[in-house]
């Protein structure tokens, strides 16, 4: 074979090649996820398998493209246009966020509605019909989520507290105004403080004490600035949702879209199975204590029922401010809350 058909072969096959792999690349259709959480956070592993899930269940041809921590610049306040516009293909949605555009979702679930961490578990499936309904308004498609894990919620304070009345000459650094007015009800002084922000507040007098995520107070060095700890209550942790803008969604493959409705229960499943754990709660307490943390006895269980009952009455004054569907949502889930809250004074 001459030099010169040789060459000709080569640039065929070469050119045959570029060709199939073109191809093959305008076949892959690639789906931008926006989150605002931190690629740190446990829930971001679990939107990462997603997105591998999506990728293996379609053998390459949709792949979910995960942009942690607002990476793309997309503000969380304004995700239900975001995503009714159709500006990205999809982002993780978590009902509180949303105050201004749909402020009956800032009254689906509250702090107070659960005593045990068990109960949280039984208004799991409640609280996802409500949000996929309410997002499915703002032309959004829901396709699982991630269950957030449920933490103890305790007071860290500078001095021994372990009670409601001991808290009434204290200041309380609170992340709700849900949780100021709670606070209110019971005469403590309570403030809104965020997260970044509550060491300072801590180290300088601002506050005396913090609500927060027990589980999880070491990631923000609390046991720098307190040395004290009372658990009040589980956290009534809303769910974290997979939204698909319904652009996006009407434009996928019945294939595709069966793909990231499985992928996306099956993450809803694996992080539902290990939200409650006891077995966590009681090894992170054990390090707090390493860390020279004094966890003092919890708070009396009439302490719990009297911020139960100030936490219902704050919850059921947001949701009138609300408005009709925020009462709805209220009346839903206080109801059922309330009824897992008598199942388990009965069991005990």
């Amino acid at each position: 074979m001459g030099l010169f058909k040789k060459l000709v072969m080569g640039s065929t096959l070469l050119g045959s090649i570029a060709l199939t792999a073109s191809a093959l690349a305008d076949d892959v259709r690639v789906l931008k996820f926006h989150s605002g959480l931190a690629q740190t956070r446990p829930e971001a592993a679990y939107i990462e398998k997603f997105a591998e899930r999506v990728k293996e269940k379609t053998h390459g041809s949709l792949q979910v493209e995960v942009y942690h921590a607002g990476s793309l610049g997309l503000k969380e306040a304004d995700m239900l246009r975001i995503l009714k516009a159709g500006m990205v293909d999809m982002a993780l949605m978590y009902g509180e966020y949303y105050k201004r555009d749909a402020p009956a979702l800032a009254s689906v679930y509250a702090q107070g509605a659960i005593t045990e961490s068990s109960q949280h578990l039984a208004l799991l499936p409640t609280l996802r019909s409500i949000y996929r309904e309410a997002y499915a308004g703002w032309g959004i498609h829901t396709a699982g989520g991630v269950v957030a894990p449920v933490f103890d919620v305790g007071l860290h304070c500078k001095e021994p507290v372990d009670s409601l009345e001991q808290l009434k000459d204290k200041k309380v650094r609170v992340w709700s105004g849900h949780l100021v007015d709670t606070f209110k009800k019971l005469g403590i002084s309570a403030q809104v403080i965020g997260q970044n922000d509550m060491y300072l507040a801590l180290q300088t007098g601002v506050v005396d004490c913090a609500y927060y995520l027990s589980t999880v107070a070491k990631t923000v060095s609390l046991q720098e600035v307190t040395k004290y700890e009372s658990y009040l209550h589980p956290w009534a942790a809303s769910p974290w949702m997979f939204g698909v803008s319904d652009k996006t969604w009407d434009s996928l493959t019945p294939e595709q879209q069966q793909a990231i409705t499985d992928a996306g229960e099956e993450t809803w499943q694996e992080s539902k199975a290990v939200a409650v754990d006891p077995a966590r709660e009681a090894a992170a307490r054990e390090e707090r204590k390493q860390l020279g943390i004094t966890v003092l006895p919890p708070f009396s269980d009439a302490d719990v029922k009297t911020f139960v009952a100030a936490a219902m009455d704050a919850w059921k004054e947001m949701a009138e401010k609300s408005g009709e569907k925020g009462m709805e949502y209220y009346n839903t889930v206080s109801t059922l809350a309330q009824q897992q809250q008598q199942l388990t004074a009965k069991a005990e």
